[in-house]
């Protein structure tokens, strides 16, 4: 058991671990994910604090990053690692930022409404978001043999261009990045993302077969399968009530909600 005065560890099985930044209002999960040859570490977090020096405690397995999608919550501690993937579609605003989206309104967003007492290392005032180079892209598709495990790569647009899910096939734990997590809105309504795109990957990921377990990024770790019928529900709705476009408000079901 580790004991870290910002993160929380959450051991999922003993091959997965949650590392949680319930200090903030984000409520952000990375997911480390061990195999036999390697570890893959499902996004990086805030940045607030090192998750390395989390990861670092757990395995001394080379370590790479699957980036669920590039907003400032998901790539925080990308810079500590020298193995990235990210989709094509997020690939620019990796590189180059995300255009439109100041640095006044992503330090304000990172230093909001936090709970926890941070580390010395953070300041608010002079936080700027991973920028750099992926190492490799990752495609719909893609299967990644970890030796012992394998993932599948699911392209899932909406929430942003390059977003994936990664489903693990041998242990059925979905990994849903922010198409879908409870008790907040999910957003679809910021220019950079798509109504349309969202809805039909959220249809996609609900007839993924022998899902055990969905791991949203955000609040509660760990949601019943039973969603995923709730989410062909929701996606059935919306389209025949002509939702799915910008300016429909709040879409409220069992167990989530949807902004556009």
């Amino acid at each position: 058991m580790i004991k870290d005065p910002w993160f929380t560890i959450q051991k999922i099985d003993n091959h997965t671990f949650a590392i949680s930044e319930y200090g903030h209002w984000e409520k952000v999960h990375s997911f480390l994910l061990l195999g036999e040859e390697k570890a893959i570490l499902i996004d990086t977090g805030l940045g607030i604090d090192s998750i390395k020096r989390i990861t670092n405690q757990i395995t001394d397995l080379p370590i790479e990053v699957i980036t669920t999608h590039v907003h400032t919550d998901h790539i925080g501690s990308h810079a500590e690692f020298d193995t990235i993937y990210v989709h094509e579609g997020d690939k620019d605003w990796l590189v180059n930022g995300i255009k439109g989206l100041s640095i006044d309104v992503i330090r304000k967003n990172i230093s909001r409404d936090i709970t926890l007492p941070t580390p010395k290392t953070f300041n608010p005032d002079t936080y700027v978001p991973f920028q750099g180079e992926p190492a490799g892209i990752i495609k719909d598709g893609d299967v990644i043999d970890m030796g012992s495990r394998k993932l599948m790569i699911y392209h899932t647009p909406g929430h942003s261009p390059g977003h994936v899910c990664i489903f693990d096939i041998t242990n059925g734990y979905l990994f849903t990045g922010d198409l879908l997590y409870d008790q907040t809105p999910i957003y679809a309504f910021y220019p950079s993302t798509n109504p349309t795109d969202l809805v039909h990957s959220l249809e996609r990921i609900s007839n993924i077969s022998n899902v055990k377990i969905v791991f949203g990024s955000h609040n509660t770790l760990g949601l019943d399968p039973i969603i995923l019928n709730e989410v062909k529900r929701a996606v059935k709705i919306l389209r025949e009530q002509d939702l799915v476009k910008f300016g429909t408000g709040t879409h409220r079901f069992s167990g989530f909600s949807i902004q556009f």
